[in-house]
Order: structure tokens, then C-alpha cells, then sequence
């Protein structure tokens, strides 16, 4: 697929693409709290205004003044699936990933160089890996809240890092629900375009903070949405089903762009896209927190060994990586 010419390319992304507004993502927490389910860490209830407040904290390590964390963080906020419709299956590590974008980068350097160029982990994102460690975190934390309760400890700041591990892997969430987050088209439509939808790039900003203020959205809204609370066998994949899901949507933003919508708080067909979408933020931020909750009652792995995806010894070792990937369920 070919691109717009790379610098016009490059002058949109370079408007960063942060996710909803304080509004989005602050409704995506509080709904994903009030719908724990009463087997779950109902503790977290407790702390629901500092989880909702900690889901905009990952935009704030985007910025000029700290480009270590920016060149990390970036990535992280987007998923833009044509740019790897080479790959027949996503890796399940990150490393593994960056590499083979740089396969196809080197490959695609010599008789493509402008798509090329926008073949890397910036422009691609990196978007499940960090929903997926930060959802390993929560499962590592719950087990410490665990292990603490049984020993009859104090747990106030376990529970603390809890809810601001929770506040931040909601931030994730919520972008992965945003369509625009889903594809190259985050910031105006690139490459050919018979439907001649907008180019402008502050169609993002239109759409997931202009208009969610301008209705505005409140978590009633958002709540009933939210669907019943389910262990997920598979975190991973559920996290990459939830992206694809978004993409589905992508030109149904930019119709609504073409009528005006996102200027019409009356609009229904906006409005129930809106909600729609932050009800599965929620959805899955509930059920990814439900899961490591569940799933950190289990024992501890035994260290060490061929399983241990740092060993050579592990059949599935990359030297190129200094691992092998994380196993599929």
C-alpha cells in the first residue's frame, strides 16, 4: 500500500496522537471500577477517583523536555495496522516485534524508501505490549496484596501502586478503543482517498475530546455498556481483538466528520459511537484488572529452567532478542 509522499506523512504524525481527553479516559477508569465484580478486588473501589485521575499520566511522558521516556512512551499510544500487514502473526514480545519491523524496513529501504522509512516502531506502534506489561504488573502486584493479607500486613500502599497500575493500563485501554489509535488515518486520511474525507489532522481532537466535552459524556452514560465481567483465557489476544475491533470504525469517524457531527451534541449516531467505544475501554480494562486478579491466586512458577524465557537453554531462545517470546495459553 502506498503511502502520501513521506513528508506530508511525517508532518501529520509528528502531531502527536494522544488519546481521549481528561474526560475519555477519566469515564473509561471509573466505569471499569464500578463494574468490578464482587468476586474481584473490590478493595480498588476505594481508590476509584485516584485510578480515574492516574488514566492521563501516560500522555504526560510524551513530551520535548523528557525524550528518553518520549521515544519510549510514543509508541505505546498506537496501533497502525497496515504498516505491519506483512506479519502472519504478531509476537507475542516486544523485542521481537521492533525486530521484525526492522526486517521489513531492510528489506523495503532499497526499492521502497518512503514507505521505508515510516516502517519502524514509531510509526507502527507498540500499543498491546504495553497494555500486556502493565497488566503483568496488576498480576504481580495482586499476588503481593495477596501474600500480605495472608500474613496479616499493612496493604495501603501494595494497594496504592495497585490502583495506579490500574489507572495506567487504562489509559491504554481507552486509546486501543479509539479508532483513530488503530490506523495510519489518526490524524487526517493518508494515501489515496476517493471519499475525499479530511486530510486535516485535528479530526482526532474533533472527535475524542471536542465532542465527548461537548455532549458531555458522564459515566451513567458509559456504565450500562460495559458487559459482564469475564476471566480472559488469553489477555494477549483479547487486547489485539479489542484493536481490530476499533479499526473497524475508522471510517465511520471520519463520515460523521463530513456531516458536521462532532459539532452537534444532538448528533445520535456520534453520541453512540462515542459511548459505545469508551463502554469497551472499560470493558476490557474490568476484565484484564478481573483476570490478573484471578489468575494471581495461582502459585508462583518454579525459577529457572528450560521455561524461562531468559535462558538459552529455552527452545524458543532469539539470541538477537536475549529471549524467547511469552507462550500463548
Amino acid at each position: 500500500m502506498r503511502l502520501l509522499p513521506i513528508l506530508i506523512c511525517v508532518v501529520l504524525a509528528a502531531r502527536a496522537a494522544y488519546g481521549w481527553g481528561e474526560r475519555g479516559h477519566q469515564t473509561v477508569n471509573h466505569a471499569a471500577v464500578q463494574t468490578l465484580p464482587d468476586d474481584g478486588p473490590v478493595f480498588l473501589k476505594i481508590h476509584e477517583e485516584w485510578i480515574a485521575v492516574k488514566g492521563r499520566v501516560p500522555d504526560t511522558w510524551r513530551t520535548l523536555n523528557e525524550p528518553f521516556v518520549k521515544i519510549l512512551e510514543d509508541p505505546n499510544h498506537g496501533w497502525f495496522k497496515e504498516q505491519f500487514a506483512f506479519m502472519k502473526e504478531i509476537p507475542r514480545s516486544r523485542y521481537e516485534f521492533v525486530l521484525a519491523l526492522y526486517d521489513e524496513y531492510l528489506h523495503l529501504k532499497d526499492k521502497d524508501p518512503e514507505r521505508a522509512r515510516l516502517t519502524n516502531v514509531r510509526w507502527t506502534g507498540t500499543l498491546p505490549y504495553a497494555a500486556m506489561e502493565n497488566y503483568e504488573r496488576l498480576k504481580s502486584g495482586f499476588r503481593i496484596y495477596r501474600e500480605q493479607r495472608a500474613a496479616r500486613q499493612e496493604t495501603k500502599y501494595t494497594e496504592l501502586d495497585l490502583a495506579f497500575y490500574m489507572g495506567w493500563l487504562g489509559h491504554y485501554t481507552a486509546d486501543g478503543a479509539m479508532p483513530l489509535h488503530a490506523s495510519i488515518h489518526h490524524d487526517g486520511w493518508q494515501g489515496p482517498n476517493p471519499k475525499n474525507y479530511t486530510r486535516d489532522g485535528r479530526i482526532h481532537g474533533r472527535f475524542e475530546s471536542q465532542f465527548v466535552d461537548l455532549l458531555p459524556v458522564r459515566v451513567e452514560d458509559v456504565r450500562p455498556l460495559v458487559g459482564k465481567a469475564r476471566v480472559l483465557r488469553d489477555p494477549f489476544q483479547a487486547i489485539l481483538d479489542h484493536l481490530d475491533r476499533a479499526a473497524t470504525h475508522v471510517e465511520e469517524v471520519y463520515q460523521l466528520d463530513q456531516v458536521g457531527a462532532y459539532q452537534d451534541q444532538n448528533n445520535a449516531a456520534a453520541k453512540r459511537l462515542v459511548l459505545e467505544r469508551l463502554g469497551s475501554g472499560a470493558e476490557l480494562l474490568r476484565d484484564l484488572v478481573y483476570t490478573a486478579w484471578v489468575e494471581s491466586a495461582k502459585p508462583p512458577l518454579p525459577g529457572g529452567g528450560a521455561n524461562n524465557p531468559i535462558s538459552p537453554q529455552h527452545p524458543k531462545y532469539n539470541p538477537a532478542t536475549g529471549s524467547a517470546p511469552a507462550p500463548k495459553p
